[in-house]
C-alpha cells in the first residue's frame, strides 16, 4: 500500500511538471510581440515553461490536425481556429486576441506612394506569403484584386511559406518590396533598414487573430492559464507596441 501511494505521488509529480510546460503554435506575425509576452508572463508565474513554435496559420493547423503536440494555437486569422473547432480539436471556443495590420515594406524603393509603385520598373518581385496557408498573404492577394492589378503584377509575385519569409525576402534583395505584418515592420531591424506604407484596413477584409485551447492526451490547465493572460489587459499595450489593434 506504502508502495503504491508512493508511485501514485511520483506519477502526480511528473504529471504536474508536464502540465507546466506549454506548447504554443503561433503565426509567424507575433514573433516580436509574443516573445515580449512570454517575458511578462514568466515573470509572473516563474515556475512556468513556455515552448513557441512560429509558422504559417494553414500549415501549423494541419500540423495540429496530424497529431503534432500543442496546448495552444493562436493565428493569423479566426477561419483557422474556427476549422480546428469544426474537426473537434479544441477546448472550448476560439477567441479573438488582436487585430493585425498590413503593409508594403521596401528598403530599396520609396513605397510611400502606395499601391502605385508596384508597377515601377525598378520593382521586378514583390514577396508575398502564401495566400492558402497564410492569412495575411490571403489578405494581400484580396488588396490587389481589389485594386484590380493582380493579373498586371503576377509576373513580379513571388511567394513565401510564411509571412517572416517574405518579409525576409525584401530584406535580402530576393524582392524589392514585401507585403507583411505591421508587426514586423516594427521590429528594430526592418525599422532601421527600409520603410512601410501602410494598407488602408477599408481595402481588406480584417484580420481578427483569434486563439484557442487544443485537445491534448493529457488537460493542460496551464495553457488555459497562459490564455487568460494573453486575453487580459494585462498584455493591451504590448499588442499595441507592435502595431495591432484590441477592438473588443
Amino acid at each position: 500500500m506504502k508502495r503504491t501511494i508512493i508511485i501514485l505521488c511520483a506519477l502526480l509529480f511528473v504529471l504536474t511538471s508536464f502540465a507546466q510546460t506549454i506548447k504554443i503554435a503561433a503565426a509567424a506575425n507575433l514573433r516580436n510581440v509574443l516573445d515580449e509576452i512570454k517575458v511578462a508572463y514568466l515573470k509572473e508565474n516563474p515556475k512556468a515553461k513556455l515552448e513557441i513554435t512560429y509558422g504559417a496559420s494553414g500549415n501549423l493547423t494541419q500540423q495540429i490536425l496530424n497529431g503534432a503536440s500543442f496546448d495552444f494555437f493562436m493565428a493569423a486569422d479566426n477561419e483557422f481556429p474556427l476549422k480546428l473547432q469544426q474537426k473537434k480539436a479544441t477546448i472550448r471556443a476560439m477567441k479573438v486576441y488582436a487585430y493585425g495590420k498590413l503593409v508594403m515594406w521596401s528598403n530599396s524603393v520609396d513605397v510611400s506612394k502606395g499601391l502605385e509603385v508596384l508597377s515601377s520598373p525598378n520593382v521586378k518581385k514583390i514577396a508575398i506569403a502564401k495566400p492558402e496557408t497564410a492569412p495575411y498573404g490571403e489578405r494581400s492577394v484580396e488588396f490587389l484584386k481589389k485594386r484590380n492589378v493582380i493579373n498586371t503584377l503576377s509576373s513580379k509575385i513571388v511567394y513565401a511559406d510564411n509571412i517572416s519569409q517574405a518579409a525576409q525576402f525584401a530584406t535580402t534583395g530576393n524582392a524589392e518590396i514585401a507585403f507583411t505584418a505591421l508587426s514586423l515592420a516594427f521590429s528594430p531591424e526592418m525599422k532601421k533598414e527600409g520603410q512601410y506604407y501602410l494598407v488602408p484596413e477599408s481595402d481588406y477584409t480584417p484580420i481578427a487573430q483569434a486563439c484557442v485551447l487544443l485537445k491534448t492526451k493529457i488537460y493542460n490547465p496551464a495553457a488555459a492559464k497562459f490564455m487568460q493572460y494573453v486575453l487580459s489587459p494585462q498584455t493591451e499595450s504590448l499588442w499595441l507596441k507592435w502595431g495591432y489593434g484590441i477592438k473588443k
